[in-house]
């Protein structure tokens, strides 16, 4: 087991989300940045779906019971092993008693703590994930809580680090591809999305990401039926802000989606912090489908 002694800003279990269900009101939830959980899992011999914690901005300790593989992953940080210092991206190996620390990293903001065997909380409709927006799954990390790590059942990876990611350039670019209601905005608008740069606002979390720019006009002002939205949807409401969903994204939305953020360009914009400068560039149609479908699909 190990022992959360702080879980600094916000600390969550998550793994790959909670698929299939949101014919019944429930999103997929899951991590907020996927490709940096998979990194995680990997470097200790995981399956990519195991759970793992998520950090916000740092500040989590934990504390071991027995000795363990562990590893994090997400953007360069420093981690603290009973107050020494090691960079972040390779297996790290605990023994009985030790304290890992998880610094905030210097750009980014959120890394994932894997743990060879994973985490083994109780699963709902078969996700270990947290869903801040409708209250599945753990209870978000709480100093005292006590976790129980799973048995290892694969071969531990012949890979010993993976290099750290690079510092995203600034300002993150996120590839999106035309969303189902571009026919609602004006030509102007559609050009406004890629063209202009875009900051980040201090209210936004893992249900969305919401900017500031120039508003984008809609040619089309009557109401729109409530529709399916998926992670990545980048909706425009009323303001003509818009707003990226995350993966704690209502299952449905009534204003219109000019675009869809890529599988990778979520992943980018789970790191945004609030200041950051976004740019959008637009990616050409390609044979495996449009993005609004493949951020439905398991896994994405």
């Amino acid at each position: 087991m190990i022992t959360i002694e702080a879980p600094g800003p916000l600390a969550l279990i998550e793994d790959l989300g909670r698929h299939g269900y949101a014919h019944l009101g429930v999103s997929t939830s899951g991590a907020a940045d996927r490709g940096a959980l998979r990194t995680a899992n990997r470097l200790v011999g995981n399956a990519d779906v195991q759970a793992a914690i998520e950090i916000t901005l740092g500040g989590l300790r934990i504390r071991t019971d027995a000795p363990l593989w562990c590893a994090i992953a997400g953007p360069a940080t420093t981690i603290m092993i009973n107050n020494r210092a090691e960079p972040s991206h390779h297996p790290i190996h605990l023994e009985a008693g030790d304290q890992l620390g998880v610094l905030p990293p210097a750009r980014g903001l959120r890394n994932y703590l894997a743990i060879r065997g994973g985490l083994e909380v109780p699963s709902v409709l078969g996700s270990r994930s947290t869903d801040l927006l409708s209250g599945l799954g753990p209870p978000r990390l709480a100093a005292g809580d006590r976790l129980h790590v799973g048995i290892a059942s694969t071969a531990f990876p012949g890979a010993d680090v993976t290099p750290q990611p690079l510092p995203p350039s600034r300002p993150t670019t996120i590839e999106v591809e035309a969303g189902p209601r571009t026919d609602w905005f004006t030509d102007d608008a559609t050009a406004a999305l890629i063209e202009q740069l875009w900051t980040v606002d201090p209210d936004s979390d893992r249900t969305a990401v919401r900017l500031h720019g120039r508003p984008l006009q809609r040619r089309n002002n009557s109401e729109l039926p409530s529709e399916g939205l998926v992670r990545g949807a980048i909706q425009v409401p009323p303001s003509g802000l818009p707003l990226i969903f995350g993966s704690d994204h209502p299952v449905t939305g009534g204003y219109p989606v000019i675009a869809v953020a890529t599988p990778d360009g979520c992943d980018r914009a789970a790191q945004l912090r609030p200041g950051d400068a976004v740019r959008f560039t637009l990616r050409s149609p390609v044979s495996s489908g449009p993005a609004y479908r493949r951020n439905a699909d398991p896994y994405p």
